[in-house]
């Protein structure tokens, strides 16, 4: 399973994997994919610096990535006080009603809590791509599309090629007008910020709209949907849902049990497509927080990055209350897959053997 992907990025399989967890990015890695770390939980550059310090020292020499979240165009910046300043009341005594009525706990008074909106602020991002091009990442891809061309030249200065999210053929186009070197063609059934338009419609517009390597995301989580993606048009596969479902996952975020749990549980009905999460469309799991903002009276999600300040502290309250039922998670349609927490290498081992059976399955037919 090569493609010309795996020459471009030195992998052994067009398989990357986006995770916030530096433990599944490197065992990903390790196991002939391409792990990408999502940077937007580092508020400090120097936290970011220190944990690719780890990815460097724990890949086995092998190939690694990063995500960030950065806007093509520089937003005006105030800082998080100035930005408070501008969430409406009524919002934020529907958060406090709401946490009070779903009997979510407040936190435990020696809680270091993380204040969320600061990884979402453009020059935070910019932080992150100086630190990371310090180290020998071999991708930078952005959530929210095309970063600034300064930002692309700056990587390719560097030697690394730069990934951007797409959720239209339009989209796709205007990234590599930019200087983008792969696109990323997200599904509408991916978990995160997503489009309107489904992977199978989706990925053969984008194949056919540019020039440079395809990947596949949204709706992919076996072997037989990797053939799939392939035979569409991709050169290797975007995949971030299932490695929510990893024992290293638990070793960079310990108390995500009740997350795992509600991932375990779920189908593939069970995830709402919804702007509560950062103010743009993001797709979560459902629980009774999303449809507590589903609900009559409820107002309307606030614009990133202030929707992200708003639920902040909400959900570090939610993460604390280990209920599955209260999770706050970004998750994709392809969770319905899920059914118990496995290894990373496992599911790389799954996945492999699944394509080469489908594979065989389609020769029959010839």
């Amino acid at each position: 399973m090569r493609t010309e992907l795996c020459e471009r990025l030195g992998i052994e399989h067009p398989i990357i994997g986006f995770t916030p967890s530096e433990h599944v990015a490197a065992a990903i890695s390790k196991a002939g994919g391409l792990g990408v770390l999502g940077c937007v939980r580092f508020n400090d550059a120097a936290e970011l610096d220190a944990v690719l310090d780890w990815m460097d020292a724990n890949t086995g020499g092998k190939p690694y990535g990063v995500d960030i979240v950065m806007p093509a165009k520089i937003p005006t910046e105030g800082t998080q006080l100035d930005l408070d300043k501008l969430i409406p009341e009524e919002h934020k005594a529907f958060v406090e009603r709401t946490l009070r009525e779903l009997g979510v706990p407040e936190l435990p008074g020696d809680t270091e809590e993380r204040a969320g909106v600061l990884g979402w602020l453009h020059s935070v991002a910019r932080s992150h791509v100086e630190v990371a091009l310090k180290h020998p990442i071999k991708l930078i891809a952005n959530a929210l599309g095309s970063p600034p061309i300064d930002v692309i030249e700056q990587a390719h200065a560097h030697g690394v090629p730069v990934a951007a999210l797409a959720g239209k053929a339009e989209h796709a186009r205007r990234h590599v007008d930019n200087g983008v070197d792969f696109v990323v063609a997200q599904g509408y059934e991916a978990g995160g910020h997503t489009g309107e338009i489904a992977s199978m419609v989706l990925l053969p517009e984008i194949a056919d709209a540019v020039d440079v390597p395809v990947l596949a995301a949204g709706g992919i989580g076996s072997g037989r949907q990797m053939a799939a993606a392939l035979a569409l048009g991709a050169s290797g596969v975007w995949m971030g849902s299932l490695w929510l479902a990893t024992e290293e996952y638990l070793r960079t975020m310990p108390s995500s049990e009740a997350m795992q749990s509600a991932l375990v549980a779920a189908t593939s009905s069970d995830t709402v497509r919804t702007r509560i999460y950062t103010g743009k469309p993001a797709r979560l799991l459902k629980t009774r927080w999303t449809e507590a903002w589903e609900a009559p009276g409820a107002p309307k999600p606030l614009p990133m990055p202030l929707q992200n300040l708003l639920v902040s502290h909400a959900h570090n309250r939610l993460h604390e209350a280990n209920d599955p039922g209260l999770v706050s998670m970004p998750a994709g349609q392809i969770i319905g897959r899920v059914d118990r927490i496995r290894p990373v290498a496992e599911i790389m081992a799954e996945l492999l053997a699944g394509y080469e059976e489908a594979l065989e399955r389609l020769e029959k037919t010839r």
